[in-house]
């Protein structure tokens, strides 16, 4: 779970850089920043809730 979570991160933070690097793409930045905070908090919220267990 932990190895999903940092792949997908890293993708989202790809998807960013490359989103900003070309004045075109600044729409596929915003998806990346998205969804690099989206990924992230999902991964949280269920390390969190698994720890309660």
């Amino acid at each position: 779970m932990i190895v999903l979570l940092i792949v997908l991160l890293v993708i989202w933070l790809v998807l960013a850089v490359v989103g900003f690097a070309f004045k075109g793409l600044l729409w596929l930045a915003i998806i990346g920043i998205i969804l690099f905070a989206a990924t992230a908090i999902i991964g949280l919220v269920r390390r969190a809730a698994n720890r309660r267990k």
